[in-house]
């Protein structure tokens, strides 16, 4: 077939990358990578949003989300195109790419941690997120019940993962995804709908809630550190972009960023309402995650945390597959294990175990990712992908796309120093009233 790109595999690595989860299997449609990119970047973070909006302010905390929402889809532009700029090569993995821009085990160093600090974070949060949202239905829907730890919820909830992660790669989570995409969209709506019903507070104070400059300062910071955890999608982008097929004459980042934009539509329609509608209620007294503050009608709060739950579950497979997917390449390319059914099931039961202990272990996981999440949200989100572009493509000095790069690298920077210093501070804070296995 003419200009077909050339394929020097040999048989036995066609096989291996026809096994692995990531480049299984090719056929997926433009709209995949729209619910997969919704799954993945709108977590339950955003219910978190207002009360980031409280630490940051009216002015700012609109800036800022904004800013975030425009750096983001950029970034995530850049990456979309760079997945082949290599005529007749892919680059599947975001490490990959690394290799390709830092050199082969620099690119290595670079990205790995990075990612997996990201996406095995990300899992073990969405376990205790996902046990809390169960613990939040159950104790709605049944007030008078036998209060029950989080523990077991949090077991209940792995127990669906147990079964889900040996599907065998991203084309196969699709209906997961498609649903968590919708439950996202749902229980983003009842939050902000439910409170403009409530109506503005009569005290409603917009005020920062710290009563010292130095707690107005570090609350700032971990407001900043809330937003970009709620922009984490690109970690899994090029993961997402290998699942769609590609020729020379229909590359892959014509569906897939249709696919973006249409992903990038849902995000602001999710965030953007939440955050300032949620702060213009409430103001300062709102909580970490809005659907505590809004208590009643119960059962619309109820059906809204099992939103949550089924959202987590398609979030938590998305974020895991590229884990998946670096596990069994390792076991198999590095360790030459035989690509099996066995060593699948046993790689993935382990690790969906250890993201459950760990859970249940630090079920306050949530604010050590305030801290963490600066390290590893920010670069892989806000600036690496320019680092990338500006070393791979070499723009001219001080020209358009040169001047970009070096802003949102600045901002990327600003904001991987300040936010786990929020973070950090905030561990401290309420270290007294954290509680292992609680």
């Amino acid at each position: 077939m003419a200009n077909q790109p050339q394929d020097d595999r040999t048989s036995k690595q066609q096989a291996i990358d026809d096994w692995l989860p990531i480049t299984s299997s090719r056929n997926a449609k433009w709209w995949y990578s729209a619910f997969h990119n919704v799954t993945a970047m709108v977590g339950a973070g955003v219910l978190s949003l207002p009360y980031a909006m409280a630490e940051l302010g009216w002015g700012p905390g609109i800036a800022i989300l904004i800013l975030s929402w425009v750096i983001t889809l950029y970034t995530l532009w850049q990456m979309v195109e760079m997945h082949e700029m290599v005529p007749g090569k892919r680059f599947d993995r975001y490490h990959e790419l690394g290799q390709y821009a830092f050199g082969e085990k620099l690119g290595l160093w670079i990205v790995v941690p990075q990612q997996l600090i990201v996406e095995v974070g990300v899992n073990i949060v969405y376990m205790v997120t996902g046990g809390k949202s169960l613990k939040k239905f159950h104790d709605t829907v049944c007030p008078s019940c036998t209060p029950i730890r989080s523990t077991y919820f949090i077991i209940i909830f792995a127990s669906v993962h147990f079964v889900l992660s040996h599907l065998p790669n991203f084309n196969s989570i699709s209906g997961v995804s498609l649903a968590a995409a919708v439950m996202s969209l749902s229980y983003s709506t009842i939050a902000w709908a439910a409170s403009l019903r409530k109506g503005v507070k009569p005290d409603v104070d917009y005020s920062y809630k710290a009563t010292t400059n130095t707690g107005v300062v570090f609350d700032f910071f971990s407001g900043l550190g809330e937003v970009a955890f709620a922009y984490a999608g690109h970690n899994v982008v090029l993961e997402i972009q290998a699942t769609i097929p590609s020729t020379p004459d229909n590359p892959s980042k014509g569906p897939m960023w249709k696919g973006v934009v249409v992903a990038y539509i849902i995000v602001a329609l999710c965030y953007f309402p939440v955050a300032i509608v949620g702060y213009y209620i409430f103001g300062n007294s709102v909580d970490d995650n809005i659907l505590i503050t809004l208590e009643k009608p119960t059962w619309l709060i109820a059906m809204a945390n099992v939103f949550v739950v089924i959202h987590v579950i398609g979030s938590y497979q998305i974020f895991a597959m590229p884990v998946f997917d670096m596990l069994e390449t390792f076991l198999v390319k590095k360790l030459h294990f035989r690509p099996s059914f066995f060593l699948r099931f046993v790689t993935r039961t382990t690790y969906v175990a250890f993201t459950m202990v760990v859970g249940i272990c630090v079920p306050f996981f949530g604010s050590l990712l305030g801290f963490f999440g600066g390290f590893a949200f920010a670069p892989t989100t806000y600036f690496l992908p320019c680092i990338m572009w500006l070393a791979i493509h070499k723009p001219k000095r001080f020209s358009l796309s040169w001047i970009i790069n070096w802003i949102c690298i600045f901002l990327g920077v600003l904001l991987m120093i300040l936010s786990p210093i929020g973070g950090l501070r905030s561990i401290i804070v309420s270290a007294t009233k954290f509680g292992f296995f609680s």
